[in-house]
Parts: structure tokens; C-alpha cells; sequence
């Protein structure tokens, strides 16, 4: 993935698209100032490696590791095959999940997501790119003349339908806010309430990314989610996103598809399933509300296991990840546990993922469904388990996460969209007995120095804005 930086000719400086020579495998990618011309074409998903293993697992053979289950060897040998190409993830993780998103928003050639990095169709796809980008500029189109709140509409139906990366609460709503369209994540969870999920693609899933595009790609989960889109919105090509579903069918497009995903040895309807035949149809991403996280958490409720949908248990508080997996790896962490792991946050410390943490937990089989992460930290596209983040407001604001302290107990109701304190040392206790006792806490608190002390990070933990409204900076 390659992105170039400075002024194009006529336009404010950000990542301009450029094109490139057709001889040379590969592609280039921009994300660049909402008034510039722009047509992406991303750097293609990496192969699987043998017995179709995938990058994201390295975390839970980590893990496993770390707690003395597989030998050093096992792990050096996964470690040597998990990346056998170029590309980017090889799962649905947060990098393939945005290539998904920038084909939705009409802002990429018509099925170019998620192509093997090996294969030679993104040579010839690069190449289109190029020369359409070329066009665009000529003729004064620019992403703005393109985009509306009707295409990020649809770009959140694909993102239910394939379980996308909970990082994309994060980016999409603030891709929206250069475009002074109003978009958070409470858009996400009403319109993936009710949503088909449909693709079977790691980490929710059982198949690796390359198989996505095998099975039609992004085109292929439209057509299945027809009657959910804005079939009129334009894209990057100027014509519609109806017409292009309909001249992707008329060239050819599904048939070569038809090619790869034979040797496989699978059907296409196992990847992407039919609408009438869905993985879930609640969508896959929640946004939990209480009095924990007053503004808002996000829990990716398609890689939860069904046992931690309802639950509640004591706090282990941590004030940094560290601390948090050390506990988990050391077996101090048990079950009916609440991981809660805060200052991660933007304005705590730039909001890191807490990968490690969560790969930790859901490859322990005991863990895994008795306990549950909770962050004001993101994610990794690549997690799975009971994890819930973007808690707000954020520790470092003095919010209730804050506040919490050994054993209280965290009730968590996925399917209620609740995530509250609602009982002090072990003991439950009224919400008004809750609310007063957080209120002597916060009475008490004092804000942490600030993690950074100068430079950039500095500027962007004292002006980042809430996570649930895009973590921007304002």
C-alpha cells in the first residue's frame, strides 16, 4: 500500500491518487482531501498460508504459548507461514474492512475490494484506476460531486452485512465529518438493527479474505442487499451504484469470479450466504448505553460468544493494557471477571488496540465465555471474544469508566444495548445508590498527567473529540 503525499496541480495538498505503470504488479492508494478527484485502488489481500492459516491467529498461538500449551517451535513455524504474501489482511480486519467501505461509498472501480495481492486482475484494475483518476481531475469531479450521506448509507448495510471492523466507527463517521455530514456511531446501531450478516470471512467467520473476492466480492453482497441500498447513488465511474451491479453482470465479472472460487473446492453460498439464508440478521455491531459509558461503547456482538450476551460481573480495573494481559496470561483473571482496561483513550493515550489482550482471552477456553474486556481503547480489526470498547466518555475525561474500582459489578446486556455499574464492592445496589457513590468518586478524582508531553500526539490527545463521533480532531 502506497500513498503519495503533497500538491497535485490545482488542488489542496492531501494524498493524491496517481497513476501507475501497467507493467508493474501493485497499486496505489489515497484517501485524500475531500475536494481533490479520487478513485482508490488498494493494495490486494494477502493469500492464506497452509491449512489456511491466517495472520490474526498468530495472536491466540501467542497466547498459547505464553501459557505453556504449544511448544516455541509450533509457534516459529506459524509465525513463518502465517504471511506467504504480499497484501494486506488476510481476515476481514480493519485495512480490508475500509477497502470494502471505500467500494460502498462509490468510491472505487466496481468490484476491486479485497483482490488477492497475487493475482493479476488488480494489475489491470491499478491501471483503470490511473487513468480514471487522470480523467476526473481533468474534468473537475471531486469526491464531494460524488459522495453523500445516502452512499455512507450503504457503505454501513455492506459493513452489517459483512461483519466489518468495529475501527470502522471510528473512521467512517469521521470521513463524514470532512464532509459535514453528520454520522456516529449510534447511526451504525440503528441500521444494523435488523441487517442480514452474511459473510463467513475471519475473524467472525471460517474463511480467509481471498475467498470474498472469489465469491464476488463487494458487488455480491450488494446484489444479496438490494432492497436495502440507495441503488441511486453515484459512484466514481458516473453512473449509479444500480447501474453498475447491472453492468457487472453483463460483463463477465461473476463468471470469472466463478473461476477462482472453483478451485477452492467450495460453493460461493458458503462465503456469502443468501439474504434469505443469513449468518445473523441483527446486524453484527451494537452500541451499549448506561451508566458506564453514558455516551456510548461498541461491542462487536458477531464474535461474541452467545454465553457473555447477558451477564454480570465483577471489575478488575487496570489503568493500562499491560497490566490487563499480564493478569489474563498469569491466571489471575478468572472467571465472572470484568477486564476493564482504561486511559487507552484518545485523549488517554492516542487509543491503541487491544489485540493482544483480546486474542489472550478467547484462546482461553475457561475465559472466553465467562468473562468480558472492557476499554475505552479500540480494537484490532482481527479481534474477537467478549470485548467491548470505545467506552465514553473516556477515562482521561473523568468519565464513570474512571471511576470503577475492584469488584463492582458491570451488567452487560448485548441485546438490551445496556452496559451499567450496578453494584459497589461485590454487593448490587440500587441505580440511584450507584450514581451517588460515583458521584463521591468523581469528587475525589484527579485527571492523570497526560501521556504525551509535546509533538503531534500531544496536539491530538488535547483536541481529540469523543470516539463515538469519529475520535477526530477538532
Amino acid at each position: 500500500m502506497i500513498e503519495i503525499h503533497g500538491n497535485a496541480e490545482g488542488y489542496d495538498a492531501g494524498v493524491f491518487i496517481a497513476s501507475c505503470d501497467k507493467s508493474v504488479p501493485g497499486c496505489l492508494m489515497g484517501m485524500g482531501r475531500v475536494n481533490m478527484p479520487s478513485v482508490m485502488v488498494t493494495g490486494g489481500v494477502m493469500d492464506a498460508g497452509p491449512d489456511l492459516l491466517t495472520l490474526e491467529q498468530i495472536g491466540m498461538y501467542s497466547a498459547q504459548y505464553q501459557r505453556g500449551e504449544i511448544t516455541e517451535e509450533k509457534l516459529t513455524y506459524y509465525k513463518h507461514h502465517a504471511c506467504p504474501s504480499c497484501g494486506a489482511c488476510s481476515f476481514m480486519g480493519t485495512a480490508s474492512t475500509m477497502q470494502v467501505m471505500a467500494e460502498s461509498l462509490g468510491l472505487m472501480l466496481p468490484g476491486s475490494a479485497l483482490m488477492p495481492a497475487t493475482c493479476r486482475d488488480l494489475e489491470e484494475m491499478a491501471y483503470k484506476a490511473g487513468r480514471l483518476s487522470v480523467e476526473l481531475a481533468k474534468k473537475g469531479v471531486n469526491v464531494r460531486d460524488i459522495v453523500t450521506k445516502e452512499s455512507f448509507e450503504n457503505a454501513i448495510m455492506v459493513h452489517a452485512a459483512i461483519s466489518g471492523s468495529s475501527n470502522s466507527l471510528i473512521h467512517i463517521p469521521a470521513i463524514a465529518h470532512e464532509f459535514g455530514i453528520q454520522m456516529d456511531a449510534g447511526t451504525f446501531d440503528r441500521m444494523h438493527r435488523g441487517a442480514h450478516y452474511l459473510l463467513d470471512i475471519r475473524p467472525a467467520g471460517k474463511w480467509p479474505a481471498q475467498y470474498f473476492y472469489y465469491a464476488g466480492g463487494v458487488p455480491a453482497i450488494m446484489e444479496e442487499i438490494k432492497s436495502m441500498l440507495h441503488l441511486d447513488a453515484l459512484t466514481v465511474t458516473g453512473k449509479t451504484l444500480g447501474e453498475n451491479l447491472e453492468e457487472l453482470k453483463r460483463n463477465g465479472f461473476y463468471e470469472k469470479c466463478d473461476a477462482y472460487m472453483q478451485k477452492t473446492g467450495i460453493k460461493r453460498t458458503e462465503v456469502i450466504r443468501p439474504f434469505d439464508n443469513p449468518i445473523g440478521t441483527d446486524g453484527t455491531i451494537g452500541v451499549l448505553m448506561g451508566n458506564l459509558a453514558p455516551e456510548g461503547a461498541v461491542v462487536k456482538h458477531s464474535a461474541v460468544p452467545k454465553e457473555m450476551f447477558t451477564a454480570t460481573l465483577k471489575a478488575r480495573p487496570f489503568d493500562c493494557e499491560e497490566d490487563a494481559i499480564a493478569a489474563v496470561l498469569n491466571h489471575e483473571i478468572r472467571p465472572g471477571d470484568a477486564v476493564i482496561i482504561r486511559y487507552e483513550g484518545p485523549k488517554g493515550s492516542g487509543m491503541p488496540e487491544m489485540f493482544y489482550t483480546t486474542e489472550a482471552i478467547s484462546s482461553d477456553e475457561e475465559l472466553s465465555k465467562t468473562i468480558a474486556l472492557i476499554t475505552d481503547g479500540r480494537f484490532s480489526g482481527a479481534s474477537k471474544g467478549p470485548a467491548i470498547g470505545h467506552v465514553s466518555p473516556e477515562a482521561a475525561s473523568g468519565g464513570p469508566i474512571a471511576l470503577v474500582e475492584e469488584d463492582d459489578l458491570i451488567h452487560i446486556d448485548i441485546p438490551g444495548r445496556k452496559l451499567e455499574i450496578v453494584g459497589i464492592k461485590g454487593e448490587k445496589c440500587s441505580l440511584l445508590e450507584v450514581e451517588e457513590e460515583l458521584a463521591r468518586r468523581k469528587a475525589a478524582w484527579k485527571p492523570r498527567p497526560g501521556k504525551y508531553t509535546g509533538g503531534v500526539l500531544k496536539l491530538f490527545s488535547d483536541r481529540a473529540v469523543s470516539p463515538m463521533d469519529g475520535g477526530y480532531m477538532e
